[in-house]
């Protein structure tokens, strides 16, 4: 049992995101992706499972924007275990608690490491996810990671979400893509979404060119 994408539109794509599997969720300067983020984690929490937030921002603005951001119908959630980094050198550490582990600034924690070692890193992650069952997100800023490091964390993920916002004529046009998905699905088509700092809204039927 995986925990669910209760994003209307979006659970149409992906369902679920899948124990034992890691997850990249990438973009740009638009904050949907942390917000992305942070939802999976309170929808784990409202179940029991056991959640881990590694995060480069401040414990207290992050346990606000969780408060801030649970459904109030909900009972309140299973604490997370949120832990302030400056840098990242070795995650296996949090993928034998089960659960669910998120790092909501992973490229920004790894700048250090090379991209063998990342490679390492990424691959015994993977071995604990699949022995404890730990699903596990890294949320990534794009253009931080140099070009081995993008690919050794791409091609060592199970699925990928990216987050997309540009410019155009009639505004800004946001619109998700998923390259890479579990069992290789992927969804090769621009998906509109819009967000206003509280509330993350699909619309398939929207075409994004």
């Amino acid at each position: 049992m995986g925990i669910p994408v209760e994003i209307p539109g979006l659970d149409t794509l992906i369902p679920e995101l899948e124990e034992g599997k890691i997850v990249v969720v990438e973009s740009g300067a638009d904050p949907a992706k942390s917000f992305f983020v942070r939802r999976m984690c309170i929808t784990a929490m409202h179940r029991g499972w056991p959640v881990t937030f590694i995060t480069s921002r401040d414990e207290g603005e992050v346990k606000q924007l969780f408060s801030a951001e649970s459904p109030p119908s909900m009972e309140p959630p299973v604490e997370p275990l949120i832990l302030e980094r400056d840098e990242v050198n070795d995650l296996p550490e949090f993928g034998g608690r089960g659960g669910l582990v998120a790092v909501d600034s992973f490229s920004f924690l790894t700048l250090g490491l090379d991209a063998p070692l990342l490679a390492e890193m990424m691959r015994n992650l993977r071995a604990q996810c699949r022995g404890k069952s730990t699903t596990v997100i890294l949320g990534t800023d794009r253009g931080m990671f140099e070009p081995r490091a993008e690919a050794v964390t791409s091609h060592l993920s199970d699925g990928m979400l990216q987050f997309h916002a540009r410019e155009g004529p009639e505004g800004l046009n946001r619109f998700l893509r998923i390259p890479k998905w579990m069992g290789g699905r992927f969804v090769d088509r621009n998906v509109y979404y819009d967000f206003d700092g509280r509330r993350l809204v699909i619309d398939l039927r929207q075409r994004v060119i």
